[in-house]
């Protein structure tokens, strides 16, 4: 404060006007350097320097929007760390999930919660889902001169739309483009494997508990073939962050309750390595849940 008002105690006359809603738009004017883009980073390839983030899924339910993330960082070949969280709620019914460079994108994320806390304040209402994607994307455009560099950033994005009274995900290339999802998405490393396993265990009518034991399968087979996604860590008791967000708003399930869908899914693995199989038909019967499928 000192340094941008001159050792004067009260705020500078910029923090008392009415200005724009974006929060990453003041801070542009104001504070630049403050901005994870603006930052200078040598020359080079620096991708290897710091730790990735891996596999993010989400599935939409009748009733909302489930996103999961794996628990592991890798630098290159080594495991960086295997407890990190890569899903966190943006705002009350909206959540992100990071995949590419942890710490930028950690950075990021706590940007975009603040610019939708600071639209919220100034607007007096919150952001449409159209208008938080929006946002989103114009901070991973920003990042662009850094994801050049191998600091590349690319988040799953998914949130219940209160006008349309639905489930919606949103997927993003490094350049900013946006794209939305029709019922089930990966970002990631991992993200090929998990889409496979969500391609054959999703179905629309899936409750909540199903949506869950979905993601958590197509985590665990992502992790079955990808190296850099971490499985459930049994002797650590370490399981994938689950977020589900509905009308009612977001909630991050507990680890007890996340623990408790993944033990089901690896005493199913014990008997059939590959996983539930999928029905070649499906007939809309109880028993081709994900849950029933294990059997």
């Amino acid at each position: 404060m000192s340094r941008s008002n001159g050792g004067d105690p009260r705020l500078p006359a910029a923090f008392l006007q009415p200005g724009v809603s974006s929060f990453a738009d003041f801070l542009a004017e104001q504070a630049p350097e403050l901005l994870p883009a603006r930052r200078a980073v040598p020359q080079g390839n620096a991708g290897d320097l710091a730790p990735h983030g891996t596999t993010i899924v989400a599935a939409t339910f009748p009733g909302g929007v489930v996103m999961a993330g794996d628990r592991r960082a890798t630098m290159g070949n080594i495991i960086a760390q295997r407890d990190i969280e890569k899903v966190f709620p943006a705002d009350e019914f909206s959540a992100v999930g990071i995949a590419g460079t942890a710490g930028v994108a950690v950075e990021m994320v706590r940007l975009f919660q603040t610019e939708l806390e600071h639209y919220e304040k100034i607007e007096g209402t919150t952001l449409s889902m159209d208008g938080k994607a929006n946002r989103l994307s114009a901070l991973i455009r920003g990042n662009l001169a850094m994801a050049m560099q191998g600091l590349a950033v690319v988040p799953l994005f998914a949130g219940f739309d209160l006008d349309a009274s639905q489930g919606r995900i949103f997927s993003y290339d490094v350049t900013g483009g946006r794209y939305e999802e029709t019922a089930f998405h990966s970002v990631g490393s991992g993200s090929l494997f998990a889409r496979g396993a969500l391609k054959k265990l999703y179905r629309a009518d899936l409750d909540l508990q199903g949506a869950v034991e979905v993601v958590v399968q197509a985590l665990y087979d992502a992790a079955d073939d990808d190296s850099a996604t971490g499985g459930p860590d049994l002797t650590r008791r370490i399981f994938p962050v689950v977020q589900v967000i509905s009308a009612e708003g977001g909630r991050r399930l507990t680890d007890d309750e996340v623990a408790a869908v993944a033990d089901r899914v690896i005493a199913a693995r014990m008997i059939r390595p590959d996983g539930p199989a999928a029905p070649l038909v499906s007939t809309g019967s109880a028993d081709d849940s994900a849950g029933g499928a294990q059997a």
